[in-house]
């Protein structure tokens, strides 16, 4: 006796093998596998290992993305973190489902829609005219950095925490996650969220492997240590930074990002450029 097509259909079901996910790295607005092919575990998926070359490959697409980010509106960067918040949103239960709590994902989504607001405002609070006694204009106001090396911290709150004050202010960022899944999944949020390719980028694998090369690039105009636990590891790349002169943000331990974070970590990854400049008599 033929079998009915609800019955037919069960049986296909049953036998079907689902296509299982491997988590890339994301660099220059792609999903590249690591060049060195090498991929590890992490809760039964397989996840991209990055190399110093991949790391190398998303300094380049970084520097190559930073000019035109930093040339942008104040306006148009925070029409596009808004962006974020809104694609965020959409994926909210796709982050749920990877273990991430939901009061956590909407505080995430929360956190870029903060970003997004002060986008135009935080030249106002980091620049100033400045009083002199001649003829003259004195004014400072802010630049970004450049590139940005961030160890993210293992936690959703805690990545969109250190990217969120680094992409706003014009810096492109090269980000060490300990958090895989997670961090890729918010990579294609990224991808379709008007975020030009390279201004983000991520790399899977392990910290101690990656950010010393970060530390020591000569092309990475800062470095942030947020997620970095082992104090002996972050000293070493506070020592590898000191070599070409960068900036290192190195928060203290036990950091709380479900609070107020304030401007802070904008203004430290901004320059302050002067210019003096004489008034008509």
């Amino acid at each position: 006796m033929p079998k009915s097509p609800k019955a037919a259909a069960a049986v296909a079901e049953r036998s079907r093998l689902a296509v299982r996910k491997t988590y890339k790295l994301y660099v220059g607005g792609k999903f590249p596998r690591s060049e060195s092919g090498r991929t590890y575990l992490v809760d039964g998926d397989n996840v991209a290992l990055a190399s110093r070359k991949d790391a190398r490959d998303a300094v380049l697409a970084a520097r190559a993305a930073q000019p035109k980010w930093a040339g942008a509106t104040a306006y148009n960067r925070g029409q596009v973190l808004y962006r974020i918040a809104e694609m965020l949103e959409a994926r909210r239960s796709e982050f749920v489902a990877l273990g991430v709590g939901a009061a956590e994902v909407d505080a995430a989504i929360d956190r870029w829609v903060w970003y997004a607001g002060w986008s135009d405002k935080i030249a106002q609070v980091a620049g100033n005219a400045n009083p002199v006694a001649g003829p003259y204009f004195n004014i400072s106001s802010p630049e970004p950095t450049g590139v940005v090396g961030v160890v993210a911290p293992g936690s959703l709150l805690g990545l969109v925490s250190v990217i969120a004050p680094a992409i706003v202010t014009g810096n492109t960022v090269v980000v060490v996650a300990s958090t895989p899944q997670a961090a890729i999944t918010l990579g294609e949020v990224l991808a379709t969220s008007d975020v030009p390719g390279g201004v983000v980028n991520i790399l899977t694998g392990k910290a101690a492997e990656i950010a010393p090369w970060l530390a020591s690039h000569d092309d990475v105009n800062a470095i942030d240590l947020s997620g970095v636990g082992d104090a002996e590891l972050a000293t070493e790349l506070e020592r590898a930074a000191a070599g070409t002169l960068k900036r290192v943000v190195r928060p203290a331990p036990g950091a709380d990002y479900t609070t107020d974070p304030g401007t802070g970590p904008m203004i430290e990854l901004l320059e302050i450029k002067t210019v003096w400049h004489p008034k008509g008599f």
